[in-house]
């Protein structure tokens, strides 16, 4: 198969293995070059069949996915899609794989009859994907945040944090839009930011079980209080909320008393949760006091939400192509008009701030 994308299956399951391969085989332009049952056979078959692509199991005996990943990339930048269980401490385990440098991250179907869909569609389209990135960019680009966080000072939280400026930002909302390249980046910005700022939206394209300790990774680098977000639940300056994986999230009420709605429903512009959806409803409840930020992702989710929040007279800041690992979601939106202005990530918690201090803190003294 003449310019096919060469990939090396890994994964201690024999049953595993031949679910993903007897599904990338089906695939046009994927040829299965090898399979391995462990990490010290991956990096031997890494060096004797050069492949594009490596799907890593997270958990195996002896050599880990963790520890292999490493191996993988000390050789050379390369794309590896990590292959997780859908449980909490697999979602950790792949956190920490994607800030090491994996491109991209799979669950495991819960049951065989999911297998087709899962490999056969959705570590396809990761596959595609990954064979045509610039590995090389992204994997510096994850390497260096990593190591500016482990070298940084460890995070003081202060009982003051939650209260700095609450009666004032509680009428205004920053609306966060964030996919492939997400994690590492949000780890990166949420080390950043610090009170006074107004309640956060987040919405991280990511499947059940991921999002909870996604949330805890980012309120153990900030002094924000971060969580996974609650159906009802009051929303706080100084609080930063996370969709959970597999629900829409919105706001509902009015601006300084606004709760969060979880509800299911299809997926809009392909995702649950939505981008569009979450945007939309802050633009609604809080009309010019919404401060969007897209970032980093595949397709055109989001697109729509921040449409919604400048039609309100809200403001949109959008990453730039440097620092994104996927310059898509982001892309869109600046190309369709609806960025106010885009910014690379490591000036991204100044400008939150800034504007914040300009614009919500300001505008409420003036009312007062």
């Amino acid at each position: 198969m003449p310019g096919a994308i060469r990939v090396l299956v890994v994964d201690d399951s024999i049953v595993m293995r031949q679910m993903i391969k007897d599904a990338l085989g089906a695939a046009p332009g994927i040829k299965v070059v090898g399979m391995a049952s462990n990490g010290r056979d991956a990096l031997r078959l890494v060096d004797e069949l050069s492949p594009d692509v490596v799907t890593l199991d997270i958990e195996m005996p002896g050599m880990d996915g963790l520890s292999t990943l490493d191996a993988i990339l000390a050789k050379r930048p390369m794309a590896v899609i990590m292959v997780s269980s859908l449980t909490q401490a697999g979602a950790t385990i792949t956190l920490d794989a994607l800030e090491r440098g994996a491109i991209d991250y799979l669950t495991k179907p819960a049951h065989k009859s999911e297998a087709p869909s899962v490999f056969g569609h959705e570590l396809v389209r990761k596959i595609r994907f990954a064979a045509t990135s610039d590995v090389k960019r992204i994997v510096r680009l994850r390497k260096q945040r990593a190591e500016t966080i482990r070298l940084a000072q460890p995070v003081a939280k202060s009982p003051l944090d939650a209260v700095e400026g609450s009666a004032e930002l509680a009428n205004a909302c920053i609306a966060i839009g964030i996919s492939t390249g997400g994690p590492p980046a949000l780890t990166s910005l949420f080390r950043e930011l610090k009170p006074p700022l107004p309640p956060i939206l987040i919405v991280q394209h990511m499947p059940p079980q991921f999002t909870k300790p996604f949330a805890w990774r980012l309120n153990s680098v900030s002094r924000l209080t971060v969580k996974e977000a609650e159906s009802g639940e009051l929303i706080k300056a100084n609080h930063a909320y996370v969709a959970p994986g597999g629900f829409h999230m919105a706001v509902q009420g009015r601006a300084g008393c606004a709760k969060i709605r979880i509800f299911d429903g299809e997926p809009v512009s392909g995702h649950k949760p939505s981008v569009d959806v979450m945007m939309s409803s802050a633009a609604q409840v809080f009309g010019r006091r919404v401060l969007g930020v897209i970032m980093t992702g595949m397709g055109r989710d989001g697109a729509n939400g921040c449409r919604a929040i400048r039609s309100a007279g809200g403001y949109v800041l959008g990453q730039d192509e440097a620092t994104s690992d996927v310059y898509g979601m982001n892309k869109v939106a600046f190309v369709e008009g609806n960025v106010d202005r885009q910014f690379p990530l490591q000036d991204g918690a100044r400008l939150i701030m800034r504007y914040t201090e300009e614009k919500f803190l300001s505008q409420m003294a003036e009312v007062r």
